[in-house]
């Protein structure tokens, strides 16, 4: 457990420690990013420079600047800071900090403020512990993950605290970070680096400051010096501190569900070009063929559904040749899949129906069949008028003859109301002219 004493340290860090250390900022007038938080007036700086804090969560991707921005709260602060790492810290510690807040808060009238990071990594029980001292003041909580915390910190704990969301660095915050670290650090303002390709260094980083500044630093190890003392880091020797491209994604997190969000969005707005594009995203990122295609079958239905019947079919044929071939060649029955279902003409009208009867089923009680429409296996079922004036429909011309099949009480309901879309386009003329029947 790493605990802050109430006025934490201000020695600058170890020379071995890594970059992303060495030039941590330990101001907010050093830190680059999250304007809308933190510039002049904005909430958060209020909250800081009048160490008013209320327990708050960090939202943010990595390398956007919580656990720093924490750190800079340890540093301004007047109550005890103290922090927790979640994935190596149990309930046994949170006690431990929990028992020091309440001595502080009844013997020596001092706050006490509780860093979790990667609080999203507590289990339930875990952040149950922390629930009542949140509650009742006795600490205030900081909280800082990468995930959603509407999905990963229990509802009671979440509503006790503020949620900020930090935002991505954009490329002229990072460079202004790079050209922070060049400048100020001991051990490389005095090499005269110059790094060739920035853009390709904060496209392998994936906008993750630390991971930029770390990368950079194994670059510049790999570098050396030319006959004029520069030292050159070009884009061979940051791919080789890299070793391959760094790919923001996580199969299990926000970014899966907002990516796949955003593949279906495009297809259903009939865009192949962007469907493709989130899925060579999801693929890249090393998400499961078969769940890609699983949505794609369900989306030909709830999209598509009649106006081109035929998506249903491939989708799920594209299903099984995925699981038949797995990838890589499986990305190119996704992608033809995904681009055709993308081009189709569209219609919910399938999904609309079910919903609608669904709802009819759900708010009123159960509706007794039609005697017409009941079998009568039995001589008392057919006394009983089960099955009595049931017309054939192959007994009448086309097919059709006009007879109610709906409850009495559902006999007006239309829920299927196809459009003019494609294949849909004769299933309506169709219908409407057997409904104009049943209306005689």
């Amino acid at each position: 457990m790493e605990l802050f004493d109430s006025t934490p340290p201000e020695s600058s860090p170890s020379l071995h420690a890594p970059l992303a250390e060495r030039v941590r900022p330990r101001t907010l007038n050093e830190f680059v990013g999250q304007d809308h938080l933190l510039g002049d007036g904005k909430p958060l700086r209020v909250l800081i420079e009048s160490d008013q804090l209320p327990s708050m969560i960090f939202w943010g991707p990595p390398g956007s600047g919580k656990t720093t921005l924490a750190r800079i709260i340890a540093r301004h602060t007047q109550a005890e800071f103290f922090q927790l790492n979640a994935v190596s810290s149990g309930v046994k510690d949170v006690r431990e900090v929990l028992e020091k807040a309440e001595v502080n808060r009844t013997r020596r009238r001092k706050r006490t403020i509780l860093f979790i990071d990667e609080i999203h990594r507590f289990n339930k029980a875990q952040q149950d512990a922390l629930l009542h001292s949140v509650e009742d003041g006795i600490i205030t909580l900081i909280g800082a993950t990468t995930e959603n915390p509407s999905f990963e910190v229990i509802s009671p704990l979440l509503s006790r605290a503020r949620v900020y969301v930090l935002q991505s660095l954009t490329n002229e915050q990072l460079n202004a970070i790079i050209d922070h670290a060049l400048s100020t650090d001991d051990t490389l303002r005095d090499l005269n680096i110059v790094v060739g390709d920035r853009e390709y260094l904060i496209l392998l980083s994936g906008g993750d400051a630390r991971m930029m500044l770390n990368g950079l630093e194994t670059a510049i190890r790999l570098t050396g010096s030319d006959e004029s003392g520069r030292r050159l880091v070009t884009r061979k020797q940051i791919e080789e501190a890299f070793q391959r491209k760094f790919v923001k994604y996580d199969k299990g997190g926000e970014e899966h569900y907002n990516i796949i969000s955003a593949f279906i969005k495009s297809i259903r707005g009939s865009d192949p070009d962007a469907a493709v594009y989130w899925l060579a995203r999801m693929l890249d990122g090393g998400e499961d063929p078969k769940f890609i295609a699983r949505r794609m079958i369900v989306l030909a239905s709830e999209d598509i559904g009649n106006a081109d019947p035929y998506a249903l079919t491939l989708a799920t044929s594209c299903f099984a040749a995925v699981d038949y071939i797995g990838l890589p060649e499986g990305r190119i029955v996704l992608a033809q899949t995904a681009t055709y279902l993308a081009s189709c003409l569209k219609s919910n009208a399938s999904y609309k129906a079910i919903e609608a009867a669904y709802a009819d089923v759900r708010s009123r009680p159960d509706e007794p069949v039609p005697l017409h429409l009941r079998n009568a296996p039995t001589k008392l079922m057919e006394n009983l008028g089960y099955g009595a004036d049931y017309k054939y429909s192959h007994d009448f011309q086309n097919n059709f003859v006009e007879q109610q099949y709906l409850p009495d009480g559902l006999k007006e309901r239309i829920y299927y109301r196809p459009t003019s879309h494609g294949g849909e386009q004769r299933i309506r003329e169709r219908l409407l002219t057997w409904w104009k029947s049943r209306k005689r």
